[in-house]
């Protein structure tokens, strides 16, 4: 059951670089779990998806270097 709208799940993984780790988590947590949610439409849970992913990639390569294998 999804108590996060999808609209505020989306906006929230813009603000995961300006929010602390624990915080960051649970917007990623939720983001995962709207993924999977049937009862929300596939054009909702492809945008987040999208927006995880890019955020995703942005943190591989913020907390690794160029000598790092990720």
């Amino acid at each position: 059951m999804m108590l996060t709208s999808p609209k505020v799940i989306y906006h929230n993984l813009n603000l995961l670089e300006r929010v602390d780790a624990a915080t960051s988590a649970v917007y990623r947590e939720l983001a995962q779990e709207a993924i999977t949610d049937p009862d929300i439409s596939l054009n909702w849970r492809q945008a987040i998806s999208d927006r995880l992913n890019y955020a995703n990639r942005l943190l591989g390569i913020q907390v690794t270097d160029g000598n790092d294998s990720y």
